[in-house]
């Protein structure tokens, strides 16, 4: 086993399969902060990670224009949509890992490590969540074809720590907080209460993964005495490929310490040039 964070990110980024990945992940995460309750933190040493994670040869990865459209009225559109979320979480593993790897060469207190590894074996969870949730209906994680791009902002934002914490938890993840309660409303009119409790647990772990965001990005811009809003949107419109659009979940943007004037004005001007 690696003896060094950076190295056991590594590790885990070049496991393929789903279920192996995760429980890779959460076991390294056990051992840091059982090292960190013990008083003697591991290294956290610096690693070469891949530029793309290794992958399970399902699901197949499509172009997003390709990926048939899901329909949650049937129980097919619901299974097809609880693996799109399985998806996002097997990629939100290997993003906050990618993270602590790529990026291990920045000097940060060891709360900063604390958190993305706390993020990434909570995705982990999700993704073992959401996977027990498919297997309940009949399906699996690799029966449907999946959205190829989930990992553009990694690739954009590889050698820009702040633009990957913009893009990420601060636009990417925060997207969860506005969607998920929507989706959690139609598995509850369908009855389906595993999946219900489960996307509840994703739904509050988010909020402090899009935090998590939120304090390292304004932490690096007091380091170099950056102003955080205008860097906010300078990185978001340099490297974020859509746009931003409401409704936004304010109340819950707001406790993950993203105010409104952070994403208003770029759906504003999303906006502005569709008009």
């Amino acid at each position: 086993m690696s003896e060094t964070l950076a190295g056991m990110a590594v590790e885990i980024l070049n496991t393929a399969d789903g279920r192996k990945k995760t429980a890779l992940a959460r076991r390294h995460a056990a051992t840091w902060f059982a090292a960190r309750e013990a008083g003697t933190p591991l290294e956290i040493g610096t690693a070469s990670p891949p530029m793309h994670p290794a992958r399970p040869e399902k699901p197949e990865l499509l172009s997003p224009r390709d990926v048939p459209r899901r329909r949650p009225g049937s129980e097919q559109g619901r299974a097809a949509l609880l693996h799109a979320v399985a998806h996002i979480e097997l990629n939100a593993v290997d993003l906050h890992w990618d993270l602590i790897a790529r990026f291990s060469h920045v000097p940060f207190p060891l709360g900063f490590y604390d958190d993305w590894v706390k993020a990434g074996d909570e995705e982990a969870k999700h993704f073992n969540l959401v996977s027990d949730c498919l297997e309940a209906m009949g399906s699996h994680y690799g029966a449907l074809p999946a959205h190829a791009g989930m990992w553009r902002a990694a690739e954009d934002t590889a050698d820009d720590l702040m633009g990957r914490l913009a893009v990420v938890p601060m636009v990417l993840e925060a997207r969860g907080l506005d969607v998920t309660p929507g989706m959690i409303e139609i598995f509850r009119k369908a009855k389906a209460d595993d999946v219900v409790q489960a996307l509840e647990v994703i739904y509050a772990e988010e909020v402090g993964h899009v935090a998590y965001g939120s304090k390292w990005f304004h932490y690096l811009c007091g380091r170099h005495e950056i102003d955080p809003k205008p860097e906010f949107h300078r990185l978001v419109k340099h490297y974020f490929h859509s746009s931003l659009k409401p409704p936004f979940n304010e109340e819950k943007r707001a406790e993950a310490g993203l105010p409104p004037d952070f994403y208003w004005p770029l759906a504003e001007e999303t906006q502005a040039k569709v008009r």
